[in-house]
């Protein structure tokens, strides 16, 4: 009898739980953006001790330098399109015509963004001698950009079918995991890094393609000069602030790289990484929570920031306390490295909250003044970067990035607070 009346409660809990398909694909879509999130950021933590110990700090610090350096040609593909075009598809999802035209205006200004920034890049490396001696190393990182404009990421966000998204991540995270261990046996096996890991990219992108022309009916249509506008503005804003915010999110390795060397590059993306795969533990929520704000009334932000602020500042104490040994874990046995995930630690809490309060600002559709908040921050960081590496080295491009941290959330709390305002009125 006790037996009927437990599962009878548990029965009842599953149906509240999932009352609404709504709350069923947000949980759904959490969990699948979960497993990703935890492949993305665990999967490569696997190989980075067996990288930095192979490759030496040197190498590791000069396939870091580069990935930075590519990841800004990755934002101008992207374009913003991970959220404006998400929104659009979202709201569209029941006109496979308006569907189709948004899918093949987006993948055309995509594949036109590709070609340009390979020409850019090209003129970077053939102009500047410290990318011209390493020229090998960018084009084999170029390969993520090429995979990231044929995945369409976007329309699964808008479609909330994240399995898909999660699937074809983690088998490219896998191939790429163990490709290393098999290619990667020596430094002089280097240029295998950039190579695998752009094939895992580019192999994603080709099935996620090929899944949404096959499984959600989706052509390839004519799209007037009318249409690609629209989508070059909607995304504008959302693109520009990426762009300005991405200053410091990869700014930091960029203007290390350029003051010093790929050896203190190296400690220092060590401790980088190691911070955004802790990060990366807010992602799935946010991308998850996204669509289902454009639904829904803007009611909820008191109950997940309270949440959000008890969890990060829980696990960035736990990174702060745990960092010399964290470093060591991964064949790090620099002083400074120590004190640069400590520092790291700190702003990790701020970036956690930052990261969930981001899909708010985009439903309320405050993209201009957003826009204007990264600019502020993302101008004023690279004179405090350069100056605090210059003079401190790693630890000064840490408090940097901390300094940063702290200013988009003062900053982004207050636009929230006006968003609420505007909504109650």
């Amino acid at each position: 009898m006790h037996y009927n009346i437990k599962s009878m409660n548990i029965k009842e809990y599953k149906e509240k739980l999932f009352k609404s398909d709504a709350r069923k694909r947000l949980i759904e879509n959490f969990l699948s953006l979960s497993v990703l999130q935890i492949a993305n950021y665990i999967l490569p933590l696997v190989t980075l001790p067996y990288l930095v110990r192979v490759l030496g700090p040197e190498k590791f610090g000069l396939i870091a330098f580069s990935q930075a350096f590519i990841g800004y040609f990755m934002i101008l593909t992207d374009y913003g399109f991970n959220l404006s075009a998400t929104r659009d598809i979202s709201i569209n999802r029941d006109d496979k015509e308006k569907v189709s035209e948004i899918f093949s205006s987006v993948m055309i200004i995509k594949l036109a963004l590709m070609i340009i920034s390979l020409i850019l890049i090209s003129v970077i490396i053939f102009s500047i001698e410290k990318f011209r001696k390493d020229w090998i190393i960018y084009y084999l990182t170029f390969g993520m950009v090429v995979g990231q404009v044929l995945f369409p990421v976007w329309y699964f966000q808008g479609m909330e079918k994240m399995k898909y998204i999660t699937f074809l991540n983690i088998l490219a995270k896998v191939i790429f995991t163990v490709a290393i261990f098999v290619f990667v046996n020596e430094a002089s096996d280097y240029m295998y890094v950039p190579l695998l890991n752009s094939l895992g990219f580019i192999i994603a992108g080709i099935l996620g393609l090929w899944i949404v022309l096959r499984d959600f009916e989706i052509s390839f249509k004519f799209v007037g000069l009318k249409e690609l506008k629209r989508q070059l503005k909607e995304g504008w804003y959302i693109f520009t602030s990426e762009i300005s915010g991405d200053i410091y999110g990869r700014g930091t390795t960029i203007i290390l790289g350029l003051v010093s060397n790929n050896t203190i590059v190296g400690y220092y993306s060590v401790a980088e990484r190691v911070m955004k795969a802790v990060t990366g533990l807010s992602q799935p929520f946010a991308q998850a929570l996204y669509p289902y704000i454009m639904r829904t009334k803007f009611n909820s932000f008191e109950t997940v920031f309270k949440y959000s602020f008890i969890g990060s500042l829980f696990i960035s104490i736990f990174l702060y306390l745990f960092s010399e040994l964290i470093m060591e874990f991964f064949k790090v046995h620099n002083k400074d490295a120590f004190l640069t995930l400590k520092i790291l630690s700190i702003a990790l809490f701020f970036t956690f909250l930052n990261v969930i309060k981001q899909p708010y600002i985009y439903a309320c559709k405050m993209d201009k003044y957003n826009l204007q908040m990264y600019a502020f921050t993302g101008i004023s960081f690279i004179p405090v970067c350069i100056y605090l590496s210059l003079k401190l080295s790693l630890i000064g491009t840490a408090l940097s990035l901390l300094y940063v941290e702290i200013m988009i959330f003062i900053i982004g709390l207050i636009l929230i607070y006006i968003c609420k305002n505007e909504l109650r009125s």
